[in-house]
């Protein structure tokens, strides 16, 4: 590598004009091919048992995400231009070509199931607009006598009444998000309309991403500019600096872009990390070229890149190929957004390593050397006395630095208990967001935006005929529905034979009940199925009634509110298996919850298996197992209290926030890479500990604080992103830097200095001429 390096010195025009050729190309193929996945389906493995069993249910059921359109009239909905507009508004949507006319439900569409003096009839709610008063009272009384459709379709104070149109998940895309916002705005006035649902959720986020990465990179390219500027004090070494950080970034999502991967939502913040990483191989170049400048007042250009390259290329290179290993762990993960995250983040430091390496080189040889501004001999005084006071301090109070470092650890372990793992999409938004409080409004009239899909099994053709089983799939609709707020409604083949079996008896209340008879049952569904739509009732059961499709409605769609629910199912199980029958889960709800099991098994493995490489890399790279330990010791403090911060403070771990321990492990390993090399540098030549520390407190320690606040500085700039997600992660990272950074200089020097690990051989010899002397 080292030869190399010296071989590029030769041509660094040739190297600038490659590196940048390459760079443009690598932008042509980002911009032309770069896609944004807005399928939240598309997030998770497929080839997993859970999801594929949901997607055969799907397809068994036609299960599908529905956009939920509120049409609101605070003056009531029963009133001839509502109601028009429900029925214009129906067709409208009927008329996209993006969505099947049988897949949009509304009071215009719904059947009303209606005992009649031959027996039992199913007609609509209405065909024309009701006009007279006496024809809208007949419509309401009907809508308030129909349980399948009050509080269900029309809001129980009737101002609001919702039509939900079910989509392919294939066929979402801008152009289809903004054309029903569109139409939704287009009906406005007097009424007001709400458009909410899993898809539109989706097409915020598919919108806002790119938009924040937009907004994000110029903000965190000049603070990063800014504190280059203040820790650098070199025009031409903050301009390579950022241009190699740049170039890196467009490589990364260019590679992406190449190999067909799609930019997901937390694949935004790739930018964001590579630009604050990407610094520290700069920072560290400019540092020992600063050094040896200082030394060497009239050594040439050529002569300061030969010992740079010579001087810093290895440590450059271990620390770039420890924090990639931090990324590269999260390979480990089953969820797609954080394995691909891991992947080309781990590749953008890589790369900015090589153009570290060969771009920074190359300017100096063609633009000359920095120009930095001299700095008195006070001022480098004050710097080692500090240093050495520090280092002294940390000795003499060891025993108080780690009994602080004990309880805050006892503390954060605490916190790591009630730690929780969030699969919601919707909480990835402000709470006062329009899309949010959409959510709110429909989640408080009706029974839930979020769905929880039941699927009952059975092996015996005509099971769901059987009153003895209905009863029991009831009896668990009315527990779970009762016991549970999070719950809004829920919806199955009960439903529909408890409302005929109430219509067939005069709409007697007692008769809102399962059929006594198998043969009862049948007659009902024989009925319904020569007068109604049986595309309906094939949702809720299969051709042979042996699959039965239960769908529970959720306020919220975070993991809390679908394992709560799953708690109270799943007491009703030994009964239906003692009637043959088995219970699986299905649909988008329950896919998300195996999302968070996913991330909190990725998290682990990725966390013990960066740990363990980590160990294994420090322990080949200085020759010393104990080292290695040593050396891991400040990030293992820094990932127990980063998860106890979490948990205190209520912050789950999702899609984003998964990624903390791997950043945490492959950024903050850097400082204690750094910090031994100079104190394994400094015991060689000192042979003196307390010498030895102070010189590397001065020395490597002023690299790592200026490594520190840029990373940092680079990190808090998420605090600005429009995902909360992303600022807690902002703000989780910037903690993790300074605790690491911390843990590095204090722990870990105290370890080193306690262990002698490299003065046993010293102590020896000292031991041995005392005895020769003795």
């Amino acid at each position: 590598m080292e030869k190399l390096l010296n071989k590029l010195l030769k041509f660094p025009w040739l190297v600038l004009i490659l590196i940048i050729i390459s760079s443009i190309g690598f932008f042509l193929i980002m911009k032309s091919n770069s896609r944004m996945e807005t399928d939240l389906d598309k997030y998770m493995p497929q080839h997993h048992p859970a999801f594929v069993y949901s997607n055969q249910a799907e397809e068994w059921f036609n299960i599908k995400d529905g956009i939920i359109i509120a049409i609101e009239n605070q003056d009531g909905i029963y009133n001839s231009g509502t109601i028009q507009k429900v029925k214009d508004l129906t067709k409208a949507l009927q008329k996209m070509k993006q969505i099947n006319k049988d897949d949009v439900t509304s009071l215009y569409t719904a059947d009303n199931i209606i005992g009649t003096e031959d027996g039992m009839d199913v007609r609509p709610f209405f065909k024309r607009t009701p006009k007279t008063d006496e024809k809208l009272k007949r419509l309401r009384s009907n809508v308030r006598n129909n349980e399948m459709i009050f509080g269900r379709l029309v809001s129980t104070d009737e101002t609001v009444t919702v039509i939900i149109a079910e989509i392919e998940d294939d066929v979402f895309s801008q152009e289809f998000y903004r054309q029903i916002l569109e139409l939704g705005k287009s009906f406005e006035d007097p009424e007001n309309i709400h458009v909410a649902g899993r898809p539109i959720v989706e097409g915020t986020m598919a919108l806002l991403g790119p938009a924040d990465m937009k907004r994000m990179v110029p903000i965190v390219v000049l603070v990063i500019i800014l504190v280059l500027l203040l820790v650098l004090r070199s025009f031409k070494s903050t301009f390579f600096t950022l241009l190699v950080v740049l170039f890196s970034t467009v490589w990364a999502f260019g590679l992406m872009a190449a190999v067909g991967i799609p930019i997901y939502a937390v694949s935004t913040m790739i930018p964001v990390m590579l630009i604050a990483i990407g610094v520290a191989d700069g920072i560290h170049l400019y540092s020992h070229l600063h050094q040896f400048m200082i030394k060497n007042p009239d050594a040439t250009k050529k002569e300061a890149m030969l010992d740079m390259i010579q001087g810093m290329w290895k440590p450059v290179a271990m620390t770039s190929v420890t924090t990639a290993v931090g990324f590269i762990s999260l390979l480990t993960s089953q969820v797609y957004p954080i394995k691909y995250f891991g992947l080309f983040t781990a590749f953008g430091v890589m790369m900015a390593m090589v153009f570290s390496l060969a771009l920074i080189p190359a300017g100096v040889m063609v633009l000359g050397l920095p120009k930095w501004k001299k700095q008195g001999k006070n001022s480098d005084e004050k710097k080692g006395s500090f240093a050495s006071t520090f280092s002294e301090k940390i000795v003499k109070y060891k025993y108080a630095t780690i009994i602080i470092t004990a309880v805050v650890i006892v503390i954060s372990i605490t916190g790591i208990g009630k730690v929780w793992i969030n699969s919601s999409f919707l909480e990835k938004f402000e709470k006062d967001s329009d899309i949010v409080l959409t959510d709110k409004f429909i989640n408080e009239n009706f029974g839930g935006t979020s769905t929880l899909n039941v699927i009952l099994d059975s092996k015996e053709k005509d099971a769901f005929k059987n009153p003895d089983i209905l009863r029991a799939i009831d009896r668990m609709q009315q527990d779970v529905d009762g016991t549970l707020e999070i719950v809004g409604n829920s919806f199955a083949l009960t439903d529909y034979l408890k409302r005929m079996n109430k219509v067939m008896h005069a709409d007697s209340e007692k008769y809102d009940s399962i059929p006594e008879s198998q043969d009862l049952v049948a007659q009902y569904l024989l009925l319904y199925e020569m007068s109604g739509d049986p595309e309906n009732l094939w949702k809720v059961v299969n051709y042979d009634y042996n699959k039965a499709n239960l769908t529970f409605q959720l306020k919220s769609d975070n993991s809390k509110a679908i394992n709560s629910a799953i708690e109270v199912i799943e007491k009703h199980i030994p009964e239906l298996n003692e009637k043959n029958v088995e219970l699986k889960y299905a649909g988008s709800g329950y896919k998300g919850l195996v999302f968070t099991d996913l991330i909190l098994k990725g998290q682990i493995a990725s966390l013990l298996l960066s740990l363990v490489i980590v160990i294994i890399l420090l322990s080949l790279m200085f020759k010393n197992f104990m080292v290695g330990l040593i050396g891991s010791v400040p990030i293992i403090i820094t990932s127990i209290i980063s998860f106890g911060v979490m948990g205190l403070l209520n912050i789950p771990l999702s899609t984003t926030t998964a990624l903390l321990s791997s950043i945490a492990i492959g950024i903050g390993i850097d400082y204690a890479v750094h910090f031994l090399e100079r104190y394994k540098i400094y015991a060689a030549e000192t042979g003196d500990k307390n010498l030895t520390g102070q010189h590397t407190m001065q020395h490597s320690g002023r690299a790592i604080v200026f490594n520190a606040v840029v990373v940092i500085a680079g990190f808090l700039v998420l605090l600005f992103s429009v995902f909360p997600p992303n600022r807690a992660l902002g703000a989780l990272v910037s903690l993790n830097m300074f605790t690491s950074f911390l843990g590095t200089v204090t722990i870990m020097y105290l370890l080193l200095f306690v262990s002698n690990i490299y003065f046993k051989h010293t102590e020896q010899k000292l031991t041995r001429i005392k005895n020769l002397h003795g």
